[in-house]
C-alpha cells in the first residue's frame, strides 16, 4: 500500500486548543483588515488569550485559509470573504467538508493527513495509544528526532474534539465544540471506552456531490480519466478523505454526471473510469453549488 508522503511531520502548534466555531472567520477579518499576528495588541483585537492567537494562527494555516507567509489563499478568500465569500459563517454543511478536504490535502497538520490517508486503513478502531504507536513507527524509520509520546497523546486529542459530535451525546452546542463535528465522521467506540474510536466508510448522503468534484479537480494527481479503483484508494482521493464506501463513491459519481454534461462515466471491459471531456474550473464548481 502506497503511503501519503509529508515534507515535516507536525503534531503541535495548536496548543491544545480544537478549532471553535468562529475562529476562522475571526482571523480572517483580522487578516484581511491589515493586521498581523505579531501585532502587539493582537490579543486585544483578535480578543482571545496569547495561547489561542497562536491557536488560530495555526488552524488558518490547516485549513488552507493562510499560506505559509501568513497571506490569505483564494480558497480563504473565496469561503470568509464577506462580500463575496460563498459561506462566511459556515452556516452550509458543504463548506464543513470543504474544510475537512482541505485539512487533510493541505498537509500542514500530519495527524490529519495520516490518520484519513493510511492509518484508517489499517486500524478500524483506535484511541491515542494505537495512533501513538503508529506514528512511532513511521517516526523511527523516517525522523532521527526523540520521539515524545505525550505530544502524540495530545494533538489526537485535539483531533478528537474537533470532530466527535458532542451535540449528539448532550443535547447540546456550546462553543467549545470543534469545527467538524456537525459532518459526524467520527464515532465513538462505546464498547471499548470513551477514548476509542472508529471512522467508518458509509455512503454519505449528507455530502454534496459538488465538494466531490472539487476534491478532484484539486488533485493534481488525476487527469482527464480516472479510474473508479483511484476515485476509492488513492491518497487524497475521495475515498479516502472522506470515507466512502463504493456505493456512496458510486450515487456521487451519478449526480456529478447527471449536472455536468462534460463528464461521464464508463465501463468498458470491466474497466471503470469518470471521465472529462472538458474540465471545469473547481472553483466554478462551487459557484455553481453556492449560486454565486
Amino acid at each position: 500500500m502506497q503511503n501519503v508522503e509529508i515534507d515535516k511531520y507536525v503534531f503541535s502548534g495548536h496548543d491544545s486548543f480544537q478549532c471553535r466555531d468562529l475562529w476562522l472567520k475571526k482571523g480572517f477579518d483580522f487578516l484581511i483588515s491589515g493586521n498581523s499576528f505579531n501585532d502587539s495588541d493582537s490579543v486585544v483585537k483578535l480578543g482571545v488569550g496569547k495561547n489561542m492567537v497562536s491557536s488560530i494562527k495555526f488552524w488558518l494555516k490547516a485549513f488552507n485559509i493562510i499560506n505559509s507567509e501568513d497571506n490569505l489563499t483564494e480558497f480563504g478568500k473565496k469561503i470568509f470573504d464577506d462580500e463575496n465569500g460563498y459561506d462566511p459563517y459556515l452556516e452550509d454543511e458543504a463548506t464543513l467538508w470543504l474544510l475537512h478536504y482541505q485539512l487533510i490535502k493541505r498537509r500542514y497538520a500530519s495527524t490529519y493527513t495520516i490518520l484519513f490517508n493510511d492509518f484508517r486503513k489499517e486500524k478500524m478502531f483506535f484511541n491515542k495509544k494505537v495512533f501513538a504507536n503508529y506514528i512511532k513507527r513511521i517516526w523511527d524509520k523516517k525522523i532521527s528526532s526523540n520521539f515524545n509520546e505525550n505530544t502524540i497523546h495530545r494533538d489526537f486529542g485535539v483531533f478528537a474534539n474537533l470532530y466527535k459530535n458532542i451535540s449528539q451525546e448532550s443535547n447540546s452546542r456550546d462553543s467549545y465544540t470543534g469545527i467538524l463535528s456537525e459532518i459526524d465522521i467520527l464515532k465513538s467506540n462505546r464498547s471499548a471506552g470513551d477514548d476509542s474510536y472508529y471512522i467508518e466508510n458509509a455512503e454519505r448522503d449528507n455530502l454534496s456531490e459538488f465538494v466531490i468534484l472539487y476534491s478532484i479537480l484539486d488533485n493534481e494527481n488525476y487527469s482527464d480519466s480516472i479510474s473508479l479503483n483511484s476515485l476509492e484508494f488513492d491518497i487524497d482521493s475521495p475515498g479516502s478523505i472522506f470515507a466512502l464506501n463504493r456505493s456512496g463513491l458510486l450515487n456521487k459519481i451519478e449526480e456529478i454526471v447527471s449536472t455536468f454534461k462534460d463528464i461521464t462515466f464508463t465501463d468498458q471491459a470491466g474497466i471503470k473510469e469518470l471521465q472529462f471531456k472538458i474540465k471545469p474550473d473547481k472553483f466554478k464548481v462551487l459557484d455553481k453549488y453556492y449560486g454565486k
